[in-house]
């Protein structure tokens, strides 16, 4: 946009389809080209430069987090890019963004938080703490559900 830094195209390995509906969280590593739909959270495998790229076509409906993305659908979900993040004219977050570089073209819509993190790597090993602990308490609090309609019985 700025005749700036675009991201290092990582070569692109996975390509989920227009037609493609993926239920379930999904970790990646490398290039991963979304035209369908994700229904669960996108992560890159840790210590890598993974570049998610999402057509106008492409939605998720989970958290994001990656080093590098390139975005021109929708995401309805929070968003850490630890390296860079571009918005294209057509992208559309409803979420809270943490980046630490961030391109965004006229048109591009974000409906949430802009939070700058300049901390590149913890960004996404902050976000993956948040992840567990919510899991673990999960877990406990479908276990207390279960074990309070026992003692009623």
């Amino acid at each position: 946009m700025w005749g700036g830094n675009k991201i290092r195209s990582s070569k692109i390995e996975t390509l989920i389809g227009q037609s493609i509906e993926v239920d379930g969280d999904l970790n990646f590593s490398g290039g991963l080209h979304l035209d369908g739909t994700i229904k669960g959270n996108v992560t890159s495998e840790k210590g890598s430069n993974s570049v998610l790229v999402v057509s106008e076509q492409g939605q998720i409906h989970g958290d994001v987090s990656v080093p590098y993305a390139v975005i021109n659908g929708t995401i309805n979900g929070n968003v850490y890019a630890s390296e860079k993040l571009e918005l294209s004219h057509k992208a559309c977050i409803t979420g809270n963004v943490h980046y630490n570089v961030l391109e965004m073209a006229s048109g591009a819509s974000v409906n949430g938080n802009m939070l700058h993190e300049n901390q590149e790597r913890q960004l996404l090993e902050q976000h993956a703490k948040p992840l567990e602990n919510h899991d673990q308490a999960q877990t406990q609090s479908e276990q207390d559900m279960d074990d309070a309609a026992l003692a009623k019985s």
